[in-house]
């Protein structure tokens, strides 16, 4: 089946193309929607303008629209829009999106699909958050914390590769201040910088890091594929 992802560039999207691919589909667009605002309930806002590479790595044409709304309604009016072209474009039979636990979303994008007559695909649901933050790294993806926003994390996560080590680590943290281990509820948010789907890794050339005490951001300001790899 052609599938469109719903792809903001974070270990969950990357990790469901992988899964889908596997089953057999075909994932001929993303689709990524620029948003303005670090409040929505739907997309991730960080380093977005970075998806360019990991879309040119992975040889699959990205397609973008800007959302200046946090309002769920507006954003789904955006994915909508998006959708539409890549029915047009790419004659897509389905979406593929990263949703774990979040029954909102879920529900969001089947309505949504239902409407344009298009099969939502979910294969990391329900998935048991310790085993799938290890079949990540034992799957080969290299991905990094962009955004920490819990208790327990602080900036020393920021722009850090996670290790299995830093799984158990994680797991302790969040047995103890009770976010989600694979960050679902946006304790955190993710880039990956290189897996299975990727014909070249992404080198970060030059970044910031901003902390206020309890969140903090890791912004890429400069990165290229590494063809050299």
């Amino acid at each position: 089946m052609k599938l469109a992802s719903l792809f903001s560039g974070g270990k969950d999207s990357m990790y469901a193309i992988y899964l889908a691919q596997k089953q057999g589909h075909e994932v001929t667009c993303l689709l990524s929607i620029f948003a303005n605002s670090d409040e929505s309930h739907l997309l991730h806002h960080p380093n977005l303008q970075w998806t360019k590479l990991q879309s040119t790595s992975m040889n699959i044409p990205q397609l973008t629209l800007d959302s200046t709304s946090d309002n769920v309604d507006e954003e789904l009016v955006v994915l909508e829009d998006l959708l539409r072209i890549a029915k047009e474009k790419f004659e897509i039979e389905g979406l593929v999106h990263g949703g774990i636990k979040s029954k909102f979303q879920k529900e969001k994008f089947e309505i949504l699909c239902e409407k344009l007559n298009l099969i939502p695909v979910s294969p990391l649901w329900e998935s048991e958050p310790k085993k799938y933050m290890n079949d990540l790294l034992e799957s080969d993806f290299h991905f990094m914390m962009t955004t920490v926003s819990s208790d327990g994390l602080d900036d020393q996560w920021l722009g850090k590769l996670i290790s299995k080590s830093d799984v158990k680590t994680l797991e302790t943290l969040s047995e103890k201040f009770g976010f989600n281990l694979n960050f679902e509820g946006g304790e955190a948010e993710t880039f990956v910088i290189d897996c299975p789907l990727f014909f070249n890794s992404i080198k970060i050339n030059k970044f910031t890091k901003n902390w206020d005490g309890y969140r903090g951001r890791f912004e890429i300001v400069d990165a290229e594929l590494n063809y050299n790899a």
